[in-house]
């Protein structure tokens, strides 16, 4: 059987990894379908990849930033056009269904328009100079040549949020796309080089973590790294980054929990916690992975949760009826059952799931049943680990303070929903929970490209995507112009 051949996109010509190795990209909802043949890289392609990014910066840097900004916007127009075909290449490559999909392809669409209003607003501050005949003040200035790593569950969205920041701002790309999705980035990357973007100011090299990401990182010539990842592969990024004093920003794990009140509306907290913790079968760092609930609606939350979660439809989602897709890949699996055994042997009670589906239409994919765990108490590993899976653990509280409790002692702090008719315990929410984002009455997943992304604790380093991408791609200089004609001396006591 025939299918595409992907080659590295370096200096703007696709050019194979210098070993001539490849790797496979396989439909996790049915292994016999190969998405395409990508190009296994290594050092030397990283090599290749930054010094044509280097040459590049020269002239695009120069580029006025409303300039840059109108490729992004018909990069945006494109994906528009696009925008069913590459929904479709996605949910084969990622496994994904459809509508969530297209909401992928969407949210670069939403970042290439929101972004490209940013070039015209690339402020600076002046500021009264405490001189006579002096001028001071600030500009953005690009950092240079970047590397970005990206994630395989949202393999457009995700590179979406780091490329078109880093251009609009005047630097220059090198980007590694998930090893499980990269066609979804290759296709972002072709609207961008059909809008007008110029040769080496974006390229790609396919490959593993430790084959190109490390060297990608280690990397002198790179002077900035924004990475989508676990916290234990974040940790060895920062790490490398340190060591070479280059920025680095870190969107790592989360164990996001959903409060439920006694007062909630709970057919749409049911809603909530039903898409946040098996969208993208549970396959997000923002994924409901705890829900908590208050002690008088448990009992009816749970029967009619573990009921709902029972008659999900599971399958490829490439088929309209289909609510939850497979697994990326045999290693998620793996995690799943494993997570399972534990919270077995913790105590914990298997309510709905627990297993692989294998038989007849699930033969050749990587599914994973919807899994349900009551009995859960907050020391459990289940109750503190991050799955990644379509598995969710019940925790039942009696108090709103033991709830907020229950939700940060935890060692990430992403993503938090609480569901209560209450405002003043909303408003307490919002002000005590340790997350980078809290939701009221509304799922833990569902962010919006124009707020802050991020998190706090392992979840990540301080920086954000969206609102604060522009602060992480572009660095500070202060000017000063002295129109007075003789020496003047600041921070000098003139006093006397």
């Amino acid at each position: 059987m025939s299918y595409p051949a992907f080659q590295n996109l370096i200096g703007g010509q696709w050019l194979p990894a210098v070993s001539g190795r490849t790797i496979l990209n396989l439909n996790p909802a049915d292994h016999r379908d190969v998405v395409g043949e990508f190009p296994s890289s290594h050092a030397e392609d990283v090599d290749l990849a930054v010094a044509a990014a280097k040459k590049a910066y020269a002239t695009w840097r120069l580029v006025p930033a409303p300039r840059r900004a109108e490729i992004l916007f018909r990069a945006g127009i494109l994906l528009q056009e696009r925008k069913e075909q590459y929904a479709r290449d996605m949910t084969r490559e990622m496994g994904k269904v459809l509508t969530e999909t297209r909401g992928d392809v969407q949210e670069a669409i939403d970042e290439a328009f929101y972004v490209a209003g940013e070039g015209r607003r690339l402020f600076g501050v002046t500021t009264p100079s405490e001189l006579p005949n002096k001028f001071a003040m600030s500009l953005r200035m690009p950092v240079g040549v970047v590397g970005l790593i990206t994630p395989w569950n949202f393999p457009m969205a995700i590179p979406s949020w780091k490329l078109f920041p880093a251009l609009v701002a005047g630097n220059t790309c090198v980007l590694k796309p998930a090893t499980d999705t990269p066609l979804s980035t290759y296709n972002l990357v072709q609207a961008l080089m059909d809008a007008g973007l110029p040769p080496g100011v974006v390229n790609i090299v396919s490959g593993t973590g430790s084959a190109v990401g490390t060297p990608l990182v280690q990397h002198p010539d790179v002077r900035a790294i924004s990475f989508t990842g676990s916290s234990a592969v974040g940790a060895q990024v920062a790490a490398h980054a340190a060591a070479a004093f280059k920025a680095v920003s870190l969107e790592m794990g989360g164990k996001n929990a959903q409060i439920v009140m006694d007062d909630a509306n709970l057919s749409l907290a049911l809603d909530g916690a039903l898409w946040g913790a098996f969208g993208t079968t549970g396959q997000r760092c923002t994924a409901t992975s705890r829900i908590l609930l208050q002690k008088g609606i448990a009992a009816q939350f749970t029967r009619e949760f573990v009921a709902r979660a029972g008659r999900l439809r599971i399958g490829n989602g490439l088929d309209a009826s289909v609510e939850v897709g497979p697994q990326v890949n045999p290693a998620q699996i793996e995690t799943s059952a494993k997570y399972v055994e534990i919270a077995l042997a913790e105590g914990a009670k298997l309510l709905a799931g627990g297993h692989a589906l294998t038989e007849g239409s699930y033969a050749h994919g990587t599914y994973f049943a919807p899994t349900v765990f009551a009995g859960v108490t907050p020391a459990m590993r289940i109750a503190r680990e991050e799955v990644f899976g379509p598995v969710v653990s019940l925790i039942e509280f009696e108090t709103f303070e033991e709830a907020i409790h229950i939700a940060n002692a935890i060692d990430y702090g992403l993503s938090t929903a609480l569901y209560t008719k209450d405002v003043n315990r909303a408003f307490a929410a919002i002000r005590d929970l340790e997350a980078g984002i809290t939701y009221i009455n509304a799922p833990t997943i569902g962010a919006e490209v124009h707020l802050p992304f991020g998190g706090v604790k392992h979840t990540g380093n301080g920086h954000r995507e969206g609102l604060g991408a522009l602060e992480f791609f572009t660095t500070w200089k202060a000017v000063y112009v002295d129109y007075s004609d003789k020496l003047q001396r600041a921070q000098i006591d003139t006093t006397e």
